[in-house]
């Protein structure tokens, strides 16, 4: 028999299972229905920054530190230099997908949400969700369901925004990491990620607006990392995703509320889509327990406006190759302004405080950086 129910998450992911969390807190009974068997993986670069902990915490999750690897910060690495900078405040975490989704479901479990696995949802209507032909009764739909919910299609809600697809493969090796810091390497058209998961394995992603780029051929534009990865393990097979940055005019129509990737998403270069999906979450459980959807209408559009901006920089870099070449020098010239780059990209400095400290130095160091 089905559980009675007042909000029906459909995605069992990390953005349903943290929306879960959230909302049985604020006393609202939960279901929780994915087609697929836990724990459910994806391909992404599994570092967490600060902010996303503190974020976790908030919810009540936590994360077995001896299955995990923190980094103090992040490293950019190409054209010949490399350049790196600590949090302002606090360690990131790199976590492999499974142990975070795992640590979320037993949160859910634990607070009381009833989780349906291997329920795919057919169908919604005013009055609920349709699993297999029972009609489930609920007040509020969360869609939790991916870039490509079928929920947000099934309420009317489009894309007004589409930004540049790109496409990320992601892979494991079982070698002890070499690095405190999340690296980035920058390439021709592409970009590899370098995040240390536990004591003894790392995971490597790349990210391009290529489809057929894989991980042996992106490592090729950077031999020193290939050699180094020469003789280490391969601990799991080469999984893909799509990275886009897109939004809605608005992310609720009638009970149908979006979060996570189902209502925008930000390009994976910015390492904040779990970050995003668990402040929504958030925000989302007090609006519906005042029965004022635009607070959280509203709290969506402010929580996307920084890693929009970022995604934006930081592309920038991605499309122009005299721009990467010049911002990497400018940056292992003047570290100081990469360290602000870092405060702001986790909240800890302001926009304003960004653009006058930082960009306005940036710009004038890359037109006087050596070509």
């Amino acid at each position: 028999m089905l559980p009675q129910t007042d909000v029906f998450v459909v995605g069992g992911g990390p953005a349903g299972l943290a929306a879960a969390i959230a909302l049985c807190g604020q006393g609202f009974r939960v279901t929780v229905a994915d087609s697929a068997q836990p724990p459910i993986d994806k391909a992404c670069g599994e570092g967490l920054m600060p902010d996303a902990l503190e974020a976790l915490v908030r919810l009540g999750v936590s994360l077995d530190l001896d299955l995990s690897f923190p980094f103090r910060g992040i490293r950019f690495v190409g054209e010949g230099v490399s350049v790196d900078a600590s949090f302002p405040r606090g360690s990131g975490l790199g976590v492999r997908r499974t142990l975070l989704h795992q640590a979320l479901i037993d949160r859910a479990a634990a607070v009381g949400a009833s989780l349906l696995w291997g329920a795919p949802v057919r169908r919604i209507s005013t009055q609920g969700v349709i699993l297999d032909d029972e009609i489930v009764p609920c007040r509020w739909i969360v869609a939790a369901d991916g870039e490509n919910s079928p929920v947000r299609k099934w309420a009317g809600m489009e894309w007004a925004r589409r930004g540049v697809v790109r496409f990320g493969f992601r892979r494991h090796y079982r070698i002890e990491p070499w690095t405190d810091c999340v690296e980035i390497y920058w390439g021709p058209g592409c970009q590899i990620y370098v995040t240390p998961v536990g004591p003894r394995e790392v995971c490597l992603a790349v990210v391009s607006r290529n489809s057929h780029l894989r991980l042996d051929q992106a490592l090729t534009y950077f031999p020193d990392l290939k050699s180094r990865l020469h003789s280490a393990a391969v601990t799991s097979y080469e999984r893909g995703a799509v990275s886009a940055s897109r939004g809605l005019r608005k992310v609720s129509r009638g009970n149908v509320i979006l979060l996570g990737d189902a209502s925008g998403s930000v390009d994976a270069i910015t390492g904040e889509g779990l970050r995003l999906s668990f402040e929504q979450a958030s925000a989302l459980a007090p609006a519906l327990a005042s029965r004022d959807l635009r607070a959280y209408e509203a709290a969506h559009r402010r929580l996307a406006r920084r890693p929009a901006f970022m995604a934006h920089l930081m592309l920038s870099m991605d499309r122009s190759a005299w721009l990467r070449r010049r911002t990497l020098k400018a940056l292992a010239a003047e570290p100081r302004i990469f360290a602000k780059q870092l405060a702001m990209h986790v909240g800890a400095l302001s926009a304003a405080h960004f653009a006058r400290h930082a960009m306005i130095p940036l710009g004038r160091s890359i037109v006087a950086a050596a070509p």
